[in-house]
C-alpha cells in the first residue's frame, strides 16, 4: 500500500494538524515549526488551489486560523512588495513555496529619523525565515522580477500591524485583510 492510500488527510490539513500540536497549550514549539514548514514547502503543492494573484498588490490568502495561529499563502507578482512592518509582538515564520523571496530587515525604531537597514536575505523554495519585533522590522518582496508564493505562520492571529516610512521612521497602522479564505 503506498503513502497516498494510507494518508487520508490532504497535505495542508496534515501540516495544520502538526502545527496545532506543536503550539498546543501555548507551547513555544519553535524548534518543531521550522522543519514542518520547510518539509511542506518543498514536498507539497495542494496550496496552489488557494493561491490568488492580482495586479497592483500582493495577496494574503488564509489557509487556516484559530486562536493560536494563522497560516497564509502570500502571492507576489513582480514589482510588488510589502510595506516595512512589524508583527505586533507575534512570532512570524516565512517559508518559500515557489520562486525566490527577498527580505530586507531593519533595526527596531528607536525614535524619529530614518530606519537603519540590517541587511537583505534571499530565500529559495523550502527555506524558512523567522522574525519577531525584537529582531526587527522587515519588508518582503519577490526576487529576480519573477512571481513568488510564500507561506506565513503567525504565532497569534492579528488584524493590524504597524507600517514604517524608511526615510522618516514615521509609523502608521495598517489594517490586514484576506483576499481569499480556504474553506
Amino acid at each position: 500500500m503506498d503513502d497516498q492510500q494510507i494518508r487520508s488527510e490532504a497535505p495542508l490539513d496534515h501540516l495544520c494538524t502538526a502545527l496545532s500540536a506543536a503550539l498546543e497549550d501555548g507551547g513555544e514549539g519553535a524548534a518543531e515549526l521550522t522543519p514542518l514548514l520547510a518539509a511542506y514547502a518543498v514536498g507539497e503543492e495542494d496550496w496552489r488551489a488557494c493561491a490568488r494573484f492580482v495586479e497592483g498588490g500582493y495577496t494574503r490568502n488564509l489557509l487556516f486560523r484559530d486562536e493560536r495561529y494563522e497560516l497564509l499563502a502570500l502571492c507576489w507578482s513582480p514589482g510588488q512588495e510589502s510595506p516595512i512592518h512589524n508583527h505586533m509582538g507575534q512570532r512570524c515564520w516565512m517559508g518559500v513555496l515557489e520562486g525566490r523571496i527577498e527580505e530586507v530587515q531593519y533595526q527596531p525604531p528607536t525614535g524619529e529619523g530614518p530606519l537603519v537597514e540590517k541587511g537583505l536575505r534571499v530565500f529559495e523554495p523550502g527555506q524558512v525565515a523567522f522574525i519577531t519585533d525584537e529582531i526587527g522590522l522587515h519588508l518582503v518582496r519577490p526576487a529576480d522580477g519573477s512571481p513568488a508564493v510564500s507561506l506565513h505562520l503567525y504565532s497569534r492571529p492579528f488584524e493590524f500591524c504597524r507600517g514604517y516610512d524608511s526615510a522618516t521612521g514615521v509609523e502608521r497602522e495598517l489594517a490586514l485583510s484576506y483576499h481569499s479564505v480556504r474553506s
